[in-house]
């Protein structure tokens, strides 16, 4: 064989191998949305803390940053309830009247009471605008209030007391998006513990539910929150609220195609799963249910491993766990299809598996039932 036949022969040989990966575009591909390219990893920026959102070295000693074994993620700052700890500095008032004051607003009244001006309105069945007028009495509800300072979430409020948050949800009938303004007064609900800060903070479990509607941290009196970006090039900081949507835009779609192994609902051991579990290879491309921005990307749920959740508006919220790999950052605006993790085994997943959940506010949804027909 002369030398253009070596050579020709050789390209052969490596071309076969290649047009084995080559997609069949003839294939049906079932609804199943194909990721955008995926951008490597060198060419996001670290995060380069600003003036006032540099953690001081208490802070950094409070709770480290803590990736999963197994788990990568683009560089980021620690979340918000890391960046901006809590003292459990919350004054005891005792259940008493007052009489209103010319010149007093609700908030006045709360200042001079160091109850929270909500409670005030709930207990006295005030609604809004809350009128109060000069003379009036008004009942002050005792109990442990908590002051909120720039930059506090409801985790670390609740991590400081070692109260769950969904305690504090409940007693101060905090509603969606569970908004934390600097000065409002938050009720604590049980008795003050005599446990360190430590003991307290260890007494808390993050959950689900924690993040959905504890992690955004609080904003100024005339603070708005800040617009997602559609890059995760630009890392937001933790201090910084982020703008959720408002409605959700189109309907849902399958984060991974695979077999279904675990379902919503009760156990066989009589516990409830709150999502469904995916059996797919490792490294699987996972996919953003629908359009959205996302609200967490990290590890801190041990049991879920590499964790993605997505807020979309409508009270709609999704969640994709065990991930390897997580490609974006909270803060970041995603598309219907568009890939945010790659699959793996991490946390408690008993195989290459995604967990995945829906929720409607605070109430975990059957996906099933909300997805497309396979």
């Amino acid at each position: 064989m002369g030398h253009r036949g070596k050579t020709f022969g050789i390209a052969i040989l490596v071309l076969a191998p290649l047009t084995a990966c080559i997609p069949n575009p003839d294939r049906p591909q079932r609804g199943y949305d194909a990721p955008p390219p995926y951008q490597p990893r060198d060419d996001q920026r670290p995060y380069e803390p600003q003036g006032g959102d540099r953690p001081d070295r208490e802070q950094d000693r409070y709770e480290p940053q803590r990736i999963d074994a197994g788990v990568s993620a683009l560089p980021a700052p620690p979340p918000a309830w890391q960046a901006r700890p809590v003292t459990a500095d919350a004054e005891t008032v005792s259940a008493t009247s007052y009489i209103v004051r010319p010149g007093d607003t609700l908030r006045a009244v709360g200042d001079r009471t160091g109850a929270g001006s909500e409670a005030i309105a709930r207990a006295n069945g005030l609604a809004a605008p809350f009128v109060i007028r000069p003379g009036q009495r008004l009942d002050i509800p005792g109990g442990r209030y908590h002051q909120v300072r720039a930059g506090q979430t409801g985790i670390a409020i609740a991590r400081a007391y070692g109260v769950d948050w969904s305690r504090i949800v409940s007693a101060n009938e905090l509603n969606e998006p569970y908004t934390l303004r600097v000065g409002m007064r938050i009720l604590i609900p049980g008795t003050a513990s005599g446990s360190t800060a430590a003991e307290r903070a260890a007494a808390f479990r993050l959950d689900i539910d924690d993040i959905v509607t504890g992690s955004e941290p609080a904003l100024a009196a005339n603070e708005r929150p800040v617009r997602p970006s559609p890059s995760s090039r630009r890392v937001l900081a933790p201090t910084q609220a982020v703008a959720e949507p408002t409605r959700l835009s189109g309907g849902f779609a399958w984060p991974v195609r695979g077999r279904i192994v675990a379902h919503f609902g009760p156990g066989a051991s009589g516990e409830k799963y709150n999502g469904i579990k995916i059996a797919v290879p490792i490294g699987t491309p996972i996919l953003a249910a629908a359009d959205g921005v996302v609200a967490y990307a990290g590890s801190g749920i041990p049991t879920l491993g590499g964790l993605v959740i997505v807020k979309h508006g409508d009270s709609w919220t999704t969640v994709y766990g065990h991930a390897s790999q997580l490609l974006v950052q909270r803060g970041q605006s995603v598309r219907r299809g568009q890939t945010i993790a790659l699959s793996g085994d991490s946390g408690l997943a008993d195989r290459p598996e995604l967990h995945f959940e829906m929720r409607k506010g605070r109430t975990p949804v059957d996906p099933q039932r909300q997805l497309p027909g396979i």
